[in-house]
């Protein structure tokens, strides 16, 4: 059973590792990097060549509970995903590259890109 789960990860990090790679190959631009687990969704916009991370929103943070409480997870991805298009403005940030990591682009990272596109993000 050990063994399974080890394979699960080296395939999930190699596919993260894969998509990582060809963001930084084709594009300077920041990289919206996306953290699914199964309760939670997690974003960042940050910029390797500077090696900064120029904003940040979670479902776990504390000035979001009280706006996604009740909510599913895909509305709740749906919320990230317009906080962080409204941070990066701030941040003075328009368009960024999508990195999914593991995670396919279907569900909640979809939903989150597409919210993030709504307001204004360009991906």
């Amino acid at each position: 059973m050990n063994s399974a789960n080890q394979l699960k990860n080296k395939r999930k990090q190699r596919r993260a590792m894969h998509v990582r790679r060809l963001i930084r190959e084709r594009s300077n631009l920041p990289r919206l990097s996306v953290h699914r687990s199964c309760k939670h969704i997690s974003v960042q916009i940050v910029d390797d060549v500077k090696g900064h991370t120029l904003a940040a929103a979670t479902t776990t943070s504390n000035a979001s509970q009280a706006e996604l409480k009740g909510k599913t997870k895909s509305d709740c991805a749906k919320f990230i995903g317009q906080e962080i298009a409204r941070k990066a403005q701030e941040a003075g940030v328009n368009q960024v590259v999508l990195d999914r990591g593991f995670s396919h682009y279907q569900g909640r990272v979809k939903a989150l890109a597409e919210a993030a596109r709504e307001a204004g993000l360009k991906l």
